[in-house]
């Protein structure tokens, strides 16, 4: 690891526990884009229940980039971690259930969007970009926007895909989350020179916060993609059983 410090990412310095509560992001070109964004996705959903997803999504987006869990990323990798899969495993597949059909006649290819997803969440932990989002807005938000964008498109080809094909997606997915989060868990040493001198006020080394990052996307990650595709699993087990009967 290097011994690089300074780094600025857009979450602000890194908070010490004594002041993470006060740490609140309220960028207004932040504030004024999920209001604008939150605005045009509540007039073009009507459904009572559609609505509820949304507002769930919108309150997850508001705890991952204006509560203090937004400084804390900045602090500890496992932290970011968390983040990553909150957005890739919760707010994606919320917006993919009230995704406007208006917004894409063609149905979206697993084929296309798997390998696409997975390959952006494995550049992003790669070192040199990770160090990258790390000092620089614009590149924090090309993450931002590069991971959730194709996880959406990940969970939308999983809703409208057949069960089997649904499945066999859903367990790539955790398998190859699983690996990069074995690989983070069981690395020699750390590898996130950002969070070299971070971790110590939370009672971590910085190889102890990696591996925890790693376990979060390994175990949590991977209790989403397959309680998910178990449920695809049932409906289908289900069918089959009405359709014999």
């Amino acid at each position: 690891m290097h011994d690089e410090v300074g780094w600025m990412p857009y979450c602000g310095a890194a908070p010490v526990p004594a002041e993470l509560a006060t740490r609140w992001n309220l960028d207004p070109v932040l504030l004024a884009m999920l209001a604008l964004a939150a605005l045009y996705c509540w007039r073009r959903t009507s459904a009572a229940a559609d609505r509820r997803v949304l507002a769930a999504a919108i309150g997850l987006c508001v705890l991952l980039f204006i509560s203090p869990w937004c400084a804390l990323t900045s602090a500890l990798f496992s932290a970011r971690s968390a983040h990553h899969v909150a957005l890739t495993a919760a707010v994606a597949p919320l917006l993919a259930l009230v995704w406007p059909a208006s917004l894409g006649t063609k149905k979206p290819s697993i084929l296309l969007w798997l390998p696409l997803s997975a390959i952006t969440l494995w550049l992003w932990h790669a070192p040199e970009l990770y160090e990258a989002a790390l000092s620089s807005t614009l590149v924090y938000w090309l993450m931002q926007a590069s991971l959730l964008g194709t996880a959406v498109g990940f969970w939308l080809a999983v809703r409208r895909a057949s069960e089997t094909t649904a499945i066999a997606a859903l367990l790539g997915y955790m398998v190859q989350m699983g690996l990069l989060g074995a690989l983070l868990t069981f690395g020699p040493s750390a590898i996130y020179a950002p969070h070299a001198h971070t971790t110590q006020p939370w009672g971590l080394s910085p190889l102890e916060d990696q591996q925890l990052g790693g376990l979060l996307m390994w175990i949590v990650g991977g209790i989403v993609y397959l309680g998910t595709a178990l449920a695809r699993l049932q409906r289908l087990l289900a069918r089959e059983t009405a359709h014999a009967a």
